[in-house]
């Protein structure tokens, strides 16, 4: 059987700690190195107990490890869970030592740095300059339903919210069914915040308590807007207000946009599920989808209302599998010609 060395960076973050999760159980990928700046030489259990049965040996290594592992193996898949501002320097150091030693890895970044296509506009929304703008053009931006054909040799997956409003929006787009203008409400869990403990995260403060950030003016509303415009050729306008939830994990998004007909919920339902017939991770509901019915699984759910002039489309996703790790390693399968579903088809719990 197959297997492709793996190298998971940002090793102790959440996503990461996913990441690591869905390699143990993956038939075809295998843990080579987990990169952690910060906890080089601890185990990887002492991060994520969790995982101690899984990596009962196994430790956290630096970038030089990477650089290392990555000019020895011919063939090799690098999982990028770096912080935004950090990811793309990271993999230009390992893509340039890869180079050199003539090995081939394929990347998929789930940082923020390679979802623009001009390093320009990463710079006005993030604030600083792109860290390998040279880089930008050898990355595709998309989430996996979306773009049937990869003509980069590696890609960067959307974020959680992202991937949840693309699910409803690119659809809503190339369908041509309503005015390119939408109005999304979403809520996520504190896992989406990253480990560093914050005021927005810290549990006593989240705990029983729902509020709103970033109210039209998020960074994701322009990542949104250019991938769909990249996938569509439509340009649309994004109005996103994101808030913070009582939870731990998931994503319940709203996206609202102004019918150019007069269509039935059950019409637009048959819709949608014509656009992804064929998508085994995108189940399109007749009643309203639950968080509890995906989280820690792959799959997302969408539902429609309308009242005639309005549609409604309600998307639910887990942020750390569907709209990060679980993204990336469904981009994996992709890259490397095995069904996307491998490792990836374990239902959610449903009482989490």
């Amino acid at each position: 059987m197959e297997r492709i060395p793996t190298l998971v960076i940002g090793g102790s973050g959440y996503v990461a700690g996913e990441l690591l999760r869905l390699i143990a159980l993956h038939p075809h990928l295998e843990l080579a190195a987990a990169i952690s700046d910060s906890k080089p030489g601890e185990r990887i259990g002492a991060a994520f107990p969790h995982l101690a049965t899984a990596y009962p040996e196994a430790v956290f290594g630096s970038l030089a490890d990477a650089e290392r592992r990555i000019a020895s193996l011919p063939v090799s898949a690098v999982l990028a869970a770096g912080p935004h501002g950090v990811s793309a320097a990271l993999i230009d150091r390992l893509l340039a030592a890869a180079a050199a030693a003539g090995t081939r890895p394929r990347v998929v970044d789930i940082s923020a740095d390679y979802r623009f296509a001009d390093p320009l506009a990463y710079q006005t929304v993030y604030g600083h300059a792109h860290g390998a703008p040279a880089r930008v053009a050898e990355f595709s931006c998309a989430v996996p339903e979306h773009l049937a054909t990869l003509a980069t040799p590696h890609v960067a997956h959307p974020g959680c919210f992202s991937t949840a409003m693309l699910l409803a929006i690119v659809p809503l787009l190339q369908l041509s069914l309503v005015e390119p203008e939408f109005f999304v409400s979403a809520v996520t869990g504190s896992t989406g915040s990253g480990r560093a403990p914050t005021d927005g995260t810290h549990h006593p403060r989240r705990h029983s308590d729902l509020y709103s950030y970033g109210a039209l003016a998020h960074r994701h509303a322009p990542e949104v807007v250019g991938v769909a415009r990249a996938i569509t050729g439509r340009t649309a306008d994004l109005n996103f207000v994101p808030h913070s939830g009582p939870f731990a994990r998931g994503i319940h998004a709203t996206t609202q946009a102004r019918l150019l007909k007069s269509i039935s919920a059950a019409d637009f339902t048959a819709a949608l599920r014509d656009f992804y017939a064929g998508q085994p991770f995108v189940r399109v509901l007749e009643s309203a989808p639950r968080l509890k019915d995906v989280l820690t699984s792959n799959f997302a759910e969408l539902a429609v209302s309308t009242n005639g002039r309005t549609v409604a489309v309600m998307s639910v996703l887990d942020n750390l599998t569907k709209g990060a790790a679980g993204g990336a390693v469904q981009w994996a399968n992709r890259m490397f010609g095995w069904p996307e579903t491998t490792g990836l088809l374990a239902p959610a719990p449903g009482w989490t």
